[in-house]
């Protein structure tokens, strides 16, 4: 009969183990992102709340334009990729809750059968990792860290994938406009060459220029082809990245770029700014504290945390019992901990380093992608004040010419041709503006866009390049 308070001991603690909500560290994650970004992010676990937000998604798609700022915001809520990383979150948490825990004791039990006839023979034991307790809280710190670093993580994956969204909307909008470019170019290089087959057929053309004509109205067919071609494929890039498929993926965006803004922000505040809000910089000082903690757990004694101790009995097989402590001691012949305190205290310093190294790299890409909205913005009006007026002007006087016979159509054609070709290169400078605006405050909100260190460079964008710095 005494075994029953044993085992309703042992039911008692089973009952009172901890419980495990993967979800606690997401409510931090929110509180993080609402400093950073004005959309909100919502972990979908199926509930009636999240079935509403799905139709929230829906009714965002089909209210007319869908803006850069809706496209984020539908992507955060639908983005099953992005909701994956969240899981992150849960075993980081697991993680910490384990790491509070004791080890489980070890119960072992033996029968020993006599061959002379006698009884049976059982040893039992209980034993536990006597040292295990004192290492819970370094553990908890370690665990803790460990979780910090996630939140770190999965706030840079919501960020990453806001920039990946706003970016594309920009260059879809500038593809539709360009496709309006390439149909006027068509219609310009289309009358072109209709000119220049009349003229043949009446033997006022050489058949060198004709075909020259040809094949310029030819190459602007195919130009025009590529840019629907490239509105399309930009289209199911933002479909992927938003979650959408089927009819929700028949949303519209803008006609036109937005305009420049009046001002950018100020030079002074780039780096300051970017260091305090830096997700990299959080993720590497979270790395130096992992560090610290697995140095502090790990010590030339570490060997002695195998250390276990407990209660054995022992049944004879002549009935009669015996009891007493039981202990199990690692020796320590080949190794006591010396090697892996040296590694813990190399991977200190080298998460040292790199933290500083990442501290230098993030104040660098916020200078670079501060001059580089300058000199876009300056590309941008250079176009509307200097560049387009030139090519109007040109074209303008190109048209008095011809009504004075002084000039042939070709003339006129190719003038009015390359004042739309301006047009388009002022389209893409807007373009090339409004990508690196985006860039720069994705440094703002934390993130560096594509990472820190090698995976950008300070060359100038071009106004037709859309990849990351």
């Amino acid at each position: 009969m005494r075994i029953y308070p044993i085992i309703v001991l042992a039911l008692f603690l089973v009952g009172c183990a901890p419980r495990v909500d993967p979800r606690a560290p997401f409510a931090d994650v929110k509180r993080d992102l609402s400093s950073r970004i004005s959309q909100e992010v919502v972990w979908d676990t199926g509930t009636e709340a999240d079935r509403q937000v799905r139709e929230r998604v829906r009714a965002m798609l089909a209210a007319g334009e869908v803006s850069a700022d809706k496209a984020v915001q539908v992507a955060l809520l639908n983005n099953r990729k992005l909701r994956a990383t969240y899981q992150r979150l849960g075993v980081a948490q697991a993680d910490l809750v384990a790491a509070g825990l004791l080890k489980n004791p070890v119960f072992d039990a033996d029968l020993r059968f006599s061959t002379r006839g006698g009884g049976t023979g059982v040893d039992l034991s209980l034993l536990a990792d006597f040292l295990d307790a004192l290492f819970i809280p370094p553990r908890k710190h370690l665990a803790e860290a460990q979780l910090t670093q996630a939140k770190a993580e999965v706030t840079a994956a919501v960020l990453d994938l806001s920039a990946a969204v706003r970016e594309g909307v920009y260059q879809l909008v500038a593809a539709r406009e360009t496709v309006e470019m390439r149909r006027a170019v068509v219609e310009a290089t289309s009358a072109s060459a209709e000119l220049a087959r009349r003229l043949r057929e009446a033997g006022n053309l050489p058949e060198l220029e004709l075909a020259a004509e040809r094949a310029a109205y030819e190459q602007s067919k195919i130009d025009l082809s590529d840019a629907e071609s490239q509105v399309v494929q930009l289209h199911e890039r933002l479909n992927a990245l938003m979650g959408i498929w089927g009819r929700d993926a028949q949303w519209t965006v803008a006609a036109r770029l937005p305009d420049l803004p009046e001002n950018d922000p100020p030079v002074d505040a780039v780096e300051s700014q970017a260091i305090a809000k830096s997700l990299d910089l959080a993720r590497s000082r979270a790395a130096v504290e992992v560090a610290a903690q697995r140095l502090g757990i790990t010590r030339p004694l570490g060997w002695l945390s195998d250390l276990e101790v407990g209660a054995a009995a022992e049944r004879e097989v002549s009935g009669g019992w015996s009891v007493g402590p039981a202990f199990s001691l690692p020796i320590p012949l080949f190794s006591q901990g010396q090697p892996a305190l040296v590694a813990a205290a190399a991977r200190l310093q080298a998460a040292v380093d790199e933290d500083y190294a990442a501290a230098v790299a993030v104040r660098a890409a916020a200078r670079a992608a501060w001059h580089r909205v300058t000199a876009a913005r300056l590309s941008v009006v250079h176009y509307r004040q200097v560049v387009l007026p030139l090519r109007h002007t040109v074209t303008q006087e190109m048209q008095k010419r011809y009504n004075a016979m002084l000039v042939g159509a070709f003339d006129l054609l190719r003038a009015r041709q390359q004042e739309i070709d301006a047009g388009a290169a002022s389209v893409n400078a807007l373009r090339a503006y409004w990508l690196a605006r985006a860039r720069l405050e994705t440094i703002f909100a934390g993130r560096v866009p594509g990472g820190i260190g090698e995976s950008w460079d300070a060359a100038p964008m071009r106004p037709d390049e859309g990849g990351h710095p």
